[in-house]
């Protein structure tokens, strides 16, 4: 796939959640999402309209899932 997609935040958090990511808490724009299963990673989302290219480059490094796979999950949200 070329190219991050743009999306919200609140996309990005419906995909995540395909992979087992739930909301912990939030604080102000950004939610905090919890692995449900081991290893029980901690993630922060920013709930902006549109989220930075570096931002879900970031999210894929610190997910595991790869920018691919991640891409895959925001085209079927």
């Amino acid at each position: 796939m070329n190219g991050w997609p743009v999306v919200s935040g609140r996309e990005v958090i419906k995909a995540l959640a395909g992979v087992g990511y739930e909301p912990s808490h939030q604080k102000g724009s950004h939610v905090v999402l919890r692995r449900a299963r081991p290893p029980h990673r901690r993630l922060t989302v920013p709930e902006h309209h549109e989220i930075a290219k570096g931002t879900l480059a970031a999210i894929a490094r610190e997910t595991g899932l790869g920018p691919d796979r991640l891409k895959h999950l925001l085209a079927t949200v």
